[in-house]
């Protein structure tokens, strides 16, 4: 397996697929609560078969050129992840997300790893705008997009049902030009 170094801290990127359900279910278990604040991601894996068939459903995805996941490790540890959730290439759109368990939180890993695959997408596959989907309460999340450069095109009042509560969903977006002149044309990673 490949990986993609995120910086000289023991960060790195590489895909997840669905033999590694097992170590998926494990950072899951050891995040959940924390993930679960904005992300319906702990209620669908909640044991070794749906850690499975996510995993399974992102590599469809990735067969299809239609998304993917790729984990953030940390010293080895799976602590995260990044996903394209969706990709359209004919379009040219994606919408990019991701988790950290708390162990992760605060050296800047979503930002570098994002970065990663926002180049890979507008690089690669010729993605035009990518967007970032995020709960107006999810202030750390809404802090990635703006260190992205991501510009905030509007909020989608209480459009979002999660555990019993609807949320205000705000919609930030990179077009290619913007992504290319604000980070240059690095060559795009092989994710």
């Amino acid at each position: 397996m490949f990986a993609i170094s995120l910086g000289d801290d023991g960060a790195e990127l590489g895909p997840l697929e669905p033999w590694q359900a097992e170590e998926f279910l494990a950072h899951i278990d050891r995040g959940r609560d924390y993930i679960g604040r904005f992300n319906g991601l702990p209620d669908v894996v909640t044991d070794l078969e749906s850690s499975r068939a996510f995993l399974r459903a992102y590599a469809e995805k990735t067969a299809a050129d239609a998304g993917r996941i790729c984990g953030i490790r940390r010293d080895g540890e799976l602590v995260g992840a990044v996903i394209l959730r969706t990709m359209d290439v004919p379009e040219g759109t994606a919408e990019a997300g991701c988790w950290l368990e708390p162990s992760a939180v605060g050296r800047g890993l979503v930002t570098r790893a994002v970065r990663v695959l926002i180049d890979w997408a507008v690089g690669e596959r010729g993605i035009h705008r990518v967007e970032w989907w995020v709960s107006s309460d999810n202030a750390p999340s809404i802090a990635v997009a703006r260190r992205l450069g991501m510009t905030k095109d509007g909020v989608l009042r209480e459009s979002y049902p999660y555990r019993g509560k609807r949320h205000d969903m705000e919609v930030w977006s990179v077009l290619a030009p913007e992504w290319r002149t604000a980070n240059g044309d690095r060559p795009a990673s092989a994710t």
